[in-house]
């Protein structure tokens, strides 16, 4: 309760100050109910509810001279299928940002270069992650120094540089850091090619480097993309690193003018041992794996939507047996304030 009460009193403090400071309150909130149709964890079938699986809140000020700053909270249920607790908020943005001739310098804790474009491209986060964010490769924030913006007057060739932590949003508590670099260029046509590398200097020798390329085409009615990823880490000395790939395709399109459709296949090339650890989509941790999500949405009225989807995860055989497949259909609900 302590932490529900100080979002609390954050949020009217924004408020009765917002004439005055001429900032910016925004926010959203996405869930579900679910159902677990099949699972490789025989505990969890047939559980079903409802959730929350993100909710901003969103405070954004102009300063003097082209600088700016953002607060933003955020609250999620536990998603691991057990857990009773609270939702309660934590700080997911707490940056100052200065603009200058198309370029941007942001210090504090903020979005990273890993997969920005790739989610606005595929624009169903509310249903779910990127592939990268859902199999636990990176996380969404750091805390550091980033410069972003465009190398041409129309903005088609764009870069986005961060030196971080390492720790997400969370308190630093190593001396090594991360750096990430992502350069994208929009070619004739609608398309969009970006290529992304990162090095992250963790304790001992548990270093990773992550690759990506991706591409995708984008119209006023359809959006493709598809993207390939590779990951090393260092697991000990005289110890092969692991390897771990995902390649991954998916397509939304307008269907009326009120109902979009969205589908997307994700290929895990490795077993990732962090699957068990995933939130709301826990994966079998011995076996390659496929997900394969679709759905449609419903958008009633511009800031509200309601997306009924499934998603399924077919393993292959790990050890001489193929884990039970993964099927959770779900109504998905999002709305947007602004």
């Amino acid at each position: 309760m302590k932490f529900v009460s100080i979002f609390a009193l954050v949020a009217l403090s924004f408020v009765g100050n917002l004439s005055a400071s001429e900032g910016k309150i925004s926010g959203y909130m996405f869930g579900d109910y679910y159902y677990v149709a099949s699972n490789h964890e025989k505990d969890i079938e047939d559980q079903n509810g409802f959730w929350f699986r993100r909710i901003y809140l969103t405070y954004d000020q102009g300063l003097e001279e082209n600088f700016s700053t953002r607060l933003r909270l955020e609250m999620n249920s536990a998603g691991d299928f057990t857990s009773r607790d609270k939702l309660e908020p934590v700080v997911k943005d707490a940056y100052l940002k200065w603009k200058y001739s198309g370029h941007s310098l942001i210090f504090g804790i903020q979005s990273v270069p890993t997969w920005g474009l790739i989610e606005k491209m595929w624009g169903y986060r509310s249903v779910e992650k990127t592939p990268l964010d859902l199999q636990k490769f990176a996380s969404s924030r750091d805390f550091g120094l980033a410069v972003k913006g465009s190398l041409d007057s129309q903005k088609r060739v764009n870069y986005h540089f961060m030196f971080g932590n390492g720790s997400g949003n969370g308190s630093e508590n190593n001396d090594g850091k991360k750096v990430m670099f992502s350069l994208s260029t929009k070619l004739a046509g609608n398309f969009i090619v970006e290529g992304y590398a990162d090095f992250e200097e963790r304790p001992g020798t548990a270093n990773r480097t992550t690759v990506q390329g991706f591409a995708g085409y984008q119209s006023k009615n359809l959006r493709v993309g598809a993207q390939y990823a590779h990951q090393s880490r260092q697991v000990a000395p005289g110890v092969d690193d692991l390897k771990l790939q995902i390649g991954s395709v998916f397509a939304t399109a307008k269907i009326s003018e009120k109902v979009w459709g969205f589908a997307r296949v994700d290929h895990l090339m490795d077993p990732n041992p962090d699957g068990a650890n995933i939130s709301y989509l826990p994966f079998d941790a011995s076996a390659k794996a496929n997900l394969f999500l679709a759905g449609l949405d419903f958008r009633p009225i511009q800031n509200v939507r309601i997306m009924p989807n499934i998603e399924a995860v077919f393993y292959d055989k790990a050890g001489g047996a193929r884990p039970d497949t993964d099927l959770i259909p779900r109504v998905t609900f999002y709305y947007i304030w602004k």
